[in-house]
Formats: C-alpha cells, sequence, structure tokens
C-alpha cells in the first residue's frame, strides 16, 4: 500500500540573489582554505576535531523556516562551523577587493560594510560576530555554538560548538533547521522540525522548563512566533511557562527593553489578540504589565480582559459591531494607531488605578503610564499618550455622553446663554486641548468603557461622528487669524495672563465662523463679539472659567456643601469628604501653575456683575484651594477668596447661604501653628486667611445693609451679629493663636497686624475686649528683650494705637496702663541708642519708624483723655495731664515720647 505522508523536501529552491550568495560565500570558503591567515588576524582558539575539519557555511533558523512556508526572507545568518563571523567577514572583505571577485558576484560599492559585534565577557559574548549587507540582503555572519547558563542571567558562556549543539540550543524545533550550503540540503538535527511545520506546533527543542530557565525570553518569543505563524505551542512548553519559577525568571533576568520589543512585534505582528489570549491564559499578565520599579496594592479587573481583546480583534462579535466597526475605521487606520489600540487593550485594566503617593512634591504619571514606560520601555510619545488619554478622559466621557444624548432628542433647545457642549466651538477647543493625539486618547478611553460596556461603543460612534460633521478634526492645527500684539492693539491692552485665552477666544470665534479668512474682519467680528454683554474682561472671564479653568478642576473634590448651581446644599446633613492626600491624580490644576495664574487673573478684574454672572464656576475652585492640605494652596485659596468676597453683592452671599460654608473653609486655617506647622508656613496661612475672614463678615454685614434690606435682621439685631462675628475670629484667631505661638515672634506680628484691623471693624464694639487686649499689647511693649525684633514693637504700638482710639469711650480707665507700655517700650529704645551701639540698615529704619508710631500713640492717648469726661462735673484731662507731669519729672527719658503730639 502507498503512503499517503507528503514526502518532505531535503532542499530549497533559492531566488537568484540568494543563488548567487550562495556561491559568494563557498568561493570565500574556498579562499579561505587555499590562503593562510595573515598574522595580524585574531585567532580563536579552536578544538582540535574542529582544526582538522573543513570549513562548512550553513543558513540557519528563521530564514530555512521561511523558506519552507513560501515566505520571503531577506534577513539571512550564515553559520560557520570553525571561524567567529569576525573573522570569516574580514577574509570575505579581502576576497572582494580583489575586482574580479567582485564583478563576478555582482558586488558593488552599494554594498555594505562589515559592522562587527564585539566579544564581550561580560554579557558573555566571547565570540565575535558581525553584520553586513550584500546584493541586497541583511546577512549575519555567526559561528556555531553551544551555550552554558547560569541562575542568575540570561546571558550564557559561549563556546564553538557541532550543528547538533547548535540547534537543540535554539528557541523552537520550527527555528532550529540549517541549509547546508556545500550539499544543498535541509539538515533537522532536532528531528522534530519537519514534524512540528506539518503539526503547526511550537515546540522547544530541549526540555521547556530548562530552557525558559536558562532564557526566560523565551517565554516571550514562543508566543509571538506561535501568533506571527498561526501554530499552537505545545502543552508540556505552555505548563513551564506559566511555572512559577519561570515567571520570576523572567523578571529577574531579562531587561525591559527586551521585554518592550518582543511584545511591539507581537502586537505589531498578524495576530494581536491571540497573543494577548496566551499572556492572559498562561497568567503573564502581572510579569509583563507592571511597572518593575514600585509594588502598588491595586489588583487590576481582569474578568472582562477577554471579551475586550477579542470584540477588538472582531467587532462583528459584539452587540455594538456597527458602532465598533465605524470607530475602529476611524481611529485605527495606521499601523501605528493600530498599535496603540493594542497596547490600550493592554493597559486598560490599570487605568482605574488610584493615584501613587507624591513623590518630591510632584504628582507620578498615572500608574497606567508607569507600566508603558517602565515595564515594557515604551517611546515617551507613547507614555505621553497614555497620560493625556487619563488625564482628559473625563471630559472625552462628558462630550460623548453629552452628543449622543443631543442626537437622540429631538427638538431640545438651549436656554440662553446655557452651554453647549456639542457645539463646533465647544468641540473644536476640546480637540485643541487635547491635541495632535486625541484619535489615540479617545481609543484609549473607548477601550475602558468598553472594557465594561459594549454598548459604550454608541457614544463614541456619535462623538466621532459629530466631529466629522463638524470638520473640527484638524482643529489643533487651526492657526489664530489674529496674532497677539494685533489683538493687544486693538483692544488698547497691555500684553499680560489674558492673552492666551483671549487668542482662544479668537480660535472659538473662528470655530463658528469657519469660513472666515481676512484678519480685519475677524477682529472687527471678535471686537463686537466680546463688547456685545460688555467690556473684553467679562468675555475673556466667561472663557477663562468654562473651558480652562473648569476642565483642571473638574475632578478635584467638591465641597458637599455647595451644589452645582453655587448654592448651601440643604439636601440634609452634609459631611465634609475627607481628602485622600495620594489623590493628586484628582487635582491637575496643580502641575498647571498658568491655570492659577489665570484664576487669579479672573477673581481680580472680577465686577460684581460678572460675580453674579460666574458665581457657580467661581465658587468650586476655590474651595477647592482652600480645602487643599498644602498650605501654600490653601493661602492662594483664602487670598482669591477675600478679592471675590470684595465685589460679591451682599444679596448674592445671603441668597445662596454660602457665608457659613466659607467660614467653615477659612476658620480652620487659623489652626495651623507651631509646632506642628513650621512658622513660615503658619505665617503665610495667616496672613491669607485672616484678611479673608474680615472680608467674608464685612460682606455679610455691609453698612448698607443697616436700612433698605426687608431680608436683614433689624438695624440693632444686625450690628449685634455683625460683633459676634468679629469676636469669634478675635477670640478663636486671635488670643487662642497668641497664646499657643506668641513666643514665634514673626507670628505675633502677623496677629497684631490683623487685630488692628478686627478692632477697627468693631469699632466702639471692641470696648468689651480692652481687659483681654491692653494687657497682651503691654506685655509686649515692656518686654525687655523686645528691640531684638522691631517688627512686632512696631506692630504692636500700630494696635495699641487703634484700640486706645475705636475704645476711646472707656479708655480713661486704662491710660495708666497705656501708657505704661508706651513709656517702658520708649525707655527701651532709649537705652540702647544712649549704649554705644551702632545701628545698620533695616534696624536703623526700623528704631526710627517706632519711635514715630511710639509718638503718634501717645498723640492719641493724650487727645483721648483729654476729649473725654467720667461725669460732667469731673474733667478727666485735666487729672492725666496732672499725672503726666509728675511722670515727665521722674522719667525726663520720656519726653520725646510726647514731642510732636499731634499726630493720630
Amino acid at each position: 500500500m502507498a503512503s499517503t505522508t507528503t514526502p518532505r523536501p531535503n532542499t530549497l529552491e533559492l531566488t537568484e540573489k540568494e543563488t548567487t550568495l550562495r556561491q559568494l560565500l563557498l568561493d570565500v570558503a574556498d579562499f579561505i582554505e587555499q590562503t593562510p591567515p595573515k598574522e595580524s588576524e585574531t585567532q580563536v582558539p579552536l578544538p582540535q576535531e574542529l582544526q582538522d575539519a573543513k570549513l562548512e557555511l550553513r543558513f540557519t533558523g528563521g530564514w530555512v523556516r521561511d523558506k519552507l512556508l513560501g515566505v520571503d526572507s531577506h534577513d539571512i545568518d550564515v553559520a560557520i562551523n570553525k571561524m567567529t563571523g569576525y573573522q570569516f567577514g574580514l577574509r570575505m572583505k579581502d576576497y572582494l577587493e580583489m575586482p574580479q571577485n567582485a564583478k563576478k558576484h555582482g558586488v558593488t560599492s552599494k554594498d555594505g560594510g562589515l559592522h562587527k559585534i564585539e566579544a564581550n565577557p561580560e554579557k558573555s559574548k566571547h565570540l565575535e560576530t558581525v553584520t553586513t549587507k550584500i546584493l541586497g540582503l541583511d546577512i549575519d555572519l555567526v559561528n556555531l555554538r553551544k551555550e552554558e547558563y547560569t541562575d542568575d542571567s540570561r546571558n550564557p558562556q559561549i563556546e564553538f560548538g557541532t550543528p547538533e549543539e547548535d540547534a537543540i540550543r535554539r528557541d523552537a524545533t520550527v527555528n532550529a533547521m540549517f541549509y547546508n550550503l556545500t550539499t544543498s540540503k535541509i539538515e533537522d538535527f532536532t528531528g522534530k522540525g519537519f514534524d512540528d511545520m506539518e503539526k503547526k506546533i511550537i515546540r522547544t527543542p530541549m526540555e521547556p522548563y530548562q530552557t525558559f530557565k536558562d532564557d526566560p525570553l523565551r517565554v516571550l518569543r514562543l508566543i509571538r512566533f506561535a501568533t506571527r505563524l498561526g501554530y499552537e505551542i505545545e502543552q508540556t512548553a505552555q505548563q513551564s511557562m506559566n511555572n512559577s519559577d519561570i515567571k520570576a525568571a523572567l523578571e529577574m533576568k531579562i531587561s525591559r527593553e527586551r521585554v518592550g520589543i518582543e511584545l511591539e512585534k507581537m502586537l505589531r505582528g498578524p495576530d494581536p489578540r491571540r497573543a494577548l489570549e496566551y499572556i492572559y491564559n498562561l497568567d503573564l499578565f502581572g510579569t509583563i504589565f507592571t511597572d518593575p520599579t514600585r509594588k502598588v496594592d491595586f489588583k487590576p479587573e481582569m474578568e472582562n480582559w477577554a471579551k475586550l481583546y477579542n470584540v477588538l480583534a472582531d467587532p462583528a462579535s459584539s452587540t455594538g459591531s456597527s458602532a465598533l466597526e465605524y470607530i475602529l475605521d476611524r481611529l485605527t487606520y495606521s499601523p501605528d494607531d493600530k498599535y496603540f489600540m493594542w497596547l490600550s487593550c493592554a493597559l486598560v485594566p490599570w487605568f482605574s488605578a488610584p493615584a501613587l503617593p507624591l513623590e518630591k512634591k510632584k504628582s507620578p504619571p498615572p500608574y497606567a503610564t508607569l507600566v508603558a514606560r517602565e515595564g515594557f520601555k515604551a517611546p515617551n510619545k507613547i507614555s505621553d499618550i497614555f497620560t493625556a488619554a487619563i488625564s482628559h478622559m473625563d471630559e472625552i466621557k462628558a462630550m460623548a455622553r453629552a452628543v449622543y444624548g443631543g442626537s437622540n432628542k429631538k427638538n431640545t433647545q438651549k436656554e440662553p446663554g446655557q452651554d453647549d457642549p456639542t457645539a463646533r466651538d465647544s468641540i473644536g477647543m476640546a480637540i485643541r486641548r487635547w491635541g495632535p493625539t486625541w484619535k489615540n486618547q479617545v481609543m484609549a478611553v473607548v477601550a475602558y468603557e468598553i472594557f465594561d460596556d459594549l454598548e459604550a461603543a454608541k457614544l463614541y460612534q456619535s462623538l466621532l461622528q459629530r466631529i466629522e460633521d463638524l470638520g473640527v478634526g484638524e482643529a489643533y492645527n487651526l492657526k489664530p487669524l489674529i496674532d497677539g500684539k494685533t489683538l493687544s492693539k486693538h483692544f488698547s491692552a497691555p500684553p499680560g495672563p489674558w492673552m492666551k485665552p483671549a487668542l482662544d477666544v479668537v480660535m472659538a470665534w473662528q470655530l463658528r465662523n469657519p469660513d472666515a479668512t481676512a484678519p480685519d474682519g475677524a477682529i472687527s467680528d471678535v471686537k463686537a463679539y466680546l463688547e456685545k454683554e460688555g467690556e473684553l474682561t467679562s468675555s475673556l472671564i466667561d472663557h477663562m472659567l468654562k473651558l480652562t479653568i473648569r476642565a483642571k478642576f473638574v475632578r478635584s473634590p467638591q465641597n458637599p456643601s455647595v451644589t452645582a448651581a453655587g448654592r448651601i446644599n440643604t439636601g440634609g446633613e452634609q459631611s465634609r469628604r475627607q481628602q485622600n492626600l495620594l489623590d493628586e491624580e484628582e487635582k491637575p490644576w496643580k502641575s498647571a501653575p498658568e491655570v492659577l495664574s489665570l484664576l487669579k487673573w479672573v477673581v481680580e478684574n472680577l465686577s460684581p456683575k460678572s460675580v453674579e454672572l460666574h458665581w457657580p464656576l467661581l465658587v468650586p475652585p476655590i474651595l477647592a484651594l482652600t480645602d487643599d492640605y498644602e498650605i501654600k494652596y490653601k493661602a492662594i485659596g483664602c487670598s482669591l477668596l477675600q478679592k471675590l468676597l470684595e465685589v460679591t453683592p451682599p444679596p448674592l452671599l445671603h441668597r445662596t447661604g454660602l457665608a457659613k460654608v466659607f467660614e467653615e473653609s477659612l476658620l480652620p486655617c487659623l489652626t495651623y501653628l507651631p509646632t506642628l506647622t513650621p512658622e513660615a508656613e503658619s505665617v503665610e496661612i495667616l496672613s491669607a486667611a485672616f484678611p479673608a475672614l474680615l472680608q467674608l463678615v464685612r460682606t455679610q454685614f455691609p453698612a448698607a445693609s443697616l436700612s433698605g434690606d426687608q431680608n436683614q435682621p433689624p438695624p440693632n439685631e444686625f450690628s449685634r451679629t455683625k460683633a459676634r462675628a468679629l469676636d469669634n475670629i478675635l477670640r478663636t484667631g486671635i488670643f487662642t493663636a497668641y497664646a499657643h505661638a506668641g513666643e514665634h515672634v514673626r507670628i505675633a506680628s502677623v496677629l497684631l497686624t490683623h487685630l488692628r484691623s478686627i478692632t477697627e471693624e468693631l469699632g466702639i464694639e471692641s470696648v468689651r475686649h480692652l481687659k483681654d487686649v491692653l494687657p497682651l499689647l503691654c506685655r509686649i511693649l515692656s518686654d525687655p528683650f523686645g528691640t531684638a525684633y522691631m517688627p512686632l514693637l512696631v506692630a504692636a504700638t500700630k494696635a495699641m494705637r487703634t484700640v486706645t482710639w475705636e475704645g476711646r469711650e472707656r479708655i480713661r480707665w486704662w491710660r495708666s496702663q497705656v501708657l505704661s507700655g508706651l513709656a517702658n517700650c520708649w525707655i527701651l529704645v532709649r537705652a540702647q541708642e544712649t549704649s554705644g551701639h551702632v545701628d545698620k540698615g533695616d534696624f536703623a529704619a526700623l528704631k526710627e519708624e517706632l519711635k514715630d508710631e511710639l509718638r503718634k500713640t501717645a498723640g492719641v492717648l493724650r487727645e483721648v483723655v483729654k476729649q473725654s469726661k467720667m461725669d460732667e462735673d469731673v474733667d478727666e484731662g485735666a487729672d492725666f495731664e496732672v499725672e503726666l507731669g509728675r511722670l515727665l519729672e521722674n522719667e525726663p527719658v520720656i519726653r520725646g515720647l510726647f514731642a510732636g503730639d499731634d499726630a493720630q
């Protein structure tokens, strides 16, 4: 009975170039055999059997496999039995330098030179190899070798070996066959190469566990070969690939650059889906797709991963097949786009990983970015796209839902002044923010969305259709019709923080008016648009808040006491959200200082009208700053809140009910004191919080509200309520803080500075605090070491003058204590002057300032007491002059204190 087995070829049909190359190499071998080597040539010791053997050459590995599969290959490895590749290459160079030889084989000067790969004992490359280009073919010249591995490295000890030893060291039997140039025969020294090709099996020549232990990179290479060839990895090999020892060795012995090279070849290959399937089934995800430089507690959700890579490979298999096919057709039409899609698929399980802790006060990139950058050494361009995709994810998702919702609702109209997120300018400006890689970013978000819900594809079909219909896909390349200089000239405004947002306003106008081409006409129309509702500043504020500032604060933790409309939340008791100090991913404004500059510009340019208009957009970012845990941002928030309140119409504050919310955000700032808070940071936050609290009281209780506002309490009750609010700041902010940190002179100076402001606001109501304030100020002014820090004495003197003036109705009872404090301070200053100490620089100026303030305060005291009467019959002023005369007789040094008593 005749055999039905297909005859196996014992030779290969070479192309014309391959035939020429074969003959060239054989002629070079004959030349080497007949010509003794030069004395200068490097000689590598050979075993005796090789010294006596004839020089043999073989085409090896992948070239043989591809020829058997009928696939053209321009990359040929040439194995040499008794010479290194470099030795053979030098002799071939000698041979081709003979003109008749080069002409015989058609080798020209266009063919490449030799590129030597040096022997490197540290990397176990003990035998030199060489690469060259001949006849348009890429040639590697190597020697047959055998390898010996150690447990801690994939770099083996290499020696000359036999063809059999060279074959069994290879990663797969189908890559271990040779084509002997002398005999023109195929050699299958493993005895399994032909069989495995017929059965379409990837098998290791040696026992798989030891093969992978020797070189764990072979795990990834086998996956690559299997997916490229459409073969199955043999089951024993798969079991070893899944072995925990092998996975540990893969992490320890293989560089992440090599992992990245193999991964890229897989995902750019013909079947990336199957590559990910092998990675999933062999439990290699956590070995490949991870950041080896850090450990995280987050466990990625893998349940739907197989569904994701299957549907990306075959959209028709999904319920939303037409939508997904539409998306992939527009987002993955280039090889690079397809590659990024598969990388996105691979990293999607990490997209929801929480933000990592701060590193040197900076937020690290999202963990998915770190997996790309550190796990498989993705180029910066790819890593940056993942960072951008995750940063813009919320905005992309919101826009997709807005477009989908709008396209599925008939006859819907926006209210006047309401934003339309589906309008041409809104979508175009978003694409400008996302940048040239917006399609890749959207693809990453699509992968993330359909990971949980395949139906989400419909949202992004609507978004892409809308972008296509509007023609804004290239909006990131759109050049403004007006440059900054022209804009500044036409609006008579100097360059500043407003310039970039102003150009964005221009760009948004261009997107609304795509046919505009003439700069003059554009300037006129833009100016009309900007001035339609008021001044230029108002439109810029509107633009910055809606399109720049809001985008950076949208993910920040929102104060639960405030509704989206900028009103107090009355829907039950609201607990303040506990901030996660590590959630820096939710605060992209921290890595965008220009946004804080814009917010500052916005607040500084507000008018009462614009505050009313933009209140819901102003409150959240300012409270996000005030509620932040970092002092520098809290201080910025306090300062911005103060400026906001300065222009906030009191009825607006009353209607929204946010005064209590602002107070609850500001009062805790007064507790940041040493030793828990460094003195410099304490000074920073106190200097910002006190003015904000005081302005809050002024806005809540404006003088004009004492009459005419029916929503406010009666005048007497109004004044008492305002006084209680100021009393609270004085007690909790000034007295308590001084008790805890008064020994810190810089903090004490800040407290006394704001004591003056609160006292001025209290006016006559401040008399109830004289018993606490005056002894405090007198102790400071009488401190024998006070002159060591003059600013504190200056602050105390100014505060004493304010307290004296505002409490003038009762100060006559405290006149002796006030006079004592001023006199003691004057004596201290004069004593220093007479000590022979020479004052220099700032100290001298501060001392003169202090003396001047002491004189002013003494003059105020004298005038206040002089004008006051205890009752109708007793002139207290006269008694004070008598007391003062006696004091001057006893302490003539203080006469200078009352020189020039005309100043207040």
